[in-house]
């Protein structure tokens, strides 16, 4: 046994940690964005927390890593189109969030790991076997126990962080392609522009609240108007921006180093903290057909993840 890694066992393992550490990180903005959706606009949140995670980018990620000379890229395309992806995929995210149980949203959302396997092997001709095609079944019995099929009992609302993950998925497969080619940090650099522009657009359109008198809740916080935000709640808008910031750099990170198909189910961290913060500042606790959901979503996630660690064993 050598006294130090190889260069591809080390740059895996930083790939795992990061993937781990950003979806820990992430679950902070998710119990954030869902505390803040019921007293202000959807775009007022996302603009002010990527304002903060742009903050930290440039004052603290950028100096480590060759300062603004880290922002020259030579696909400013492929860096829009990732944008608009991530964009898409936090807006669908967050809709759901407003009108579903924190716990209930993330489930759905990780069918998003399974989506990544899934379209690995057409986007980036990844091999994908048997197992983790079985996988990727269980996951998506899981998102149709959690979408609760029915005349009466059917969610709407669950279709949103269902086309959250979608996105998501399409968004890393162009983070895979980019690569070493690009650094993580001018990945997250252009994420947060992609969220201000955006949201400045929404909110020249709508933040007026015009169009503010919705029942739906995901509807009330896609149009809800603009409102200075109450004091107490900046912590609040404070820890959303941090965790957007660190958390997209980690994955960044992770997604660069290692397969999609071995970094994806690794985000399944995320789930226990749903629970955990859905139970502990919002009193709501799965039932029991989203357990069932829940448990066939991570167990296609988690089956993966063993395939794979036993796959490395074998041949490390």
């Amino acid at each position: 046994m050598t006294a130090q890694l190889s260069q591809p066992r080390r740059l895996a393992l930083i790939g795992i940690f990061s993937a781990i550490g950003g979806s820990l990180v992430f679950s902070v903005n998710d119990v954030a964005i869902k505390f803040l959706s019921g007293d202000y606009a959807l775009h007022e949140v996302v603009l002010i927390r990527s304002l903060i995670g742009l903050a930290m980018v440039v004052c603290l990620m950028l100096p480590f890593q060759g300062g603004f000379a880290a922002l020259r890229t030579s696909r400013p395309g492929t860096h829009l189109l990732r944008g608009l992806c991530v964009v898409a995929s936090n807006l669908f995210y967050f809709l759901g969030l407003a009108a579903m149980p924190l716990a209930d949203a993330v489930a759905v959302f990780f069918v998003a790991p399974l989506m990544i396997t899934a379209l690995s092997v057409h986007l980036l001709g990844e091999r994908v076997g048997p197992h983790r095609w079985f996988a990727v079944g269980l996951g998506l019995a899981g998102v149709i126990v959690m979408l609760r099929p029915g005349p009466t009992t059917f969610h709407a609302a669950a279709l949103l962080p269902l086309a959250s993950a979608f996105c998501y998925a399409l968004m890393h497969m162009l983070t895979r392609r980019m690569g070493m080619a690009e650094r993580a940090v001018t990945m997250a650099f252009y994420v947060q522009v992609s969220f201000i522009v955006v949201c400045l657009a929404m909110g020249a359109v709508v933040g007026d609240g015009h169009l503010a008198q919705q029942s739906d809740p995901s509807l009330a916080f896609l149009f809800r108007g603009w409102t200075w935000p109450d004091p107490a709640d900046w912590p609040i808008f404070l820890a959303s921006g941090s965790a957007s910031a660190l958390g997209g750099l980690l994955i960044a990170q992770a997604y660069r180093l290692c397969e999609a198909g071995l970094v994806a189910p690794l985000e399944y961290v995320s789930m226990p903290m749903a629970i955990l913060w859905g139970v502990a500042v919002f009193g709501t606790w799965p039932d029991r057909t989203a357990w069932t959901g829940i448990a066939l979503i991570c167990g296609g996630g988690l089956y993966m993840l063993w395939r794979e660690a036993r796959h490395r064993g074998k041949t490390g």
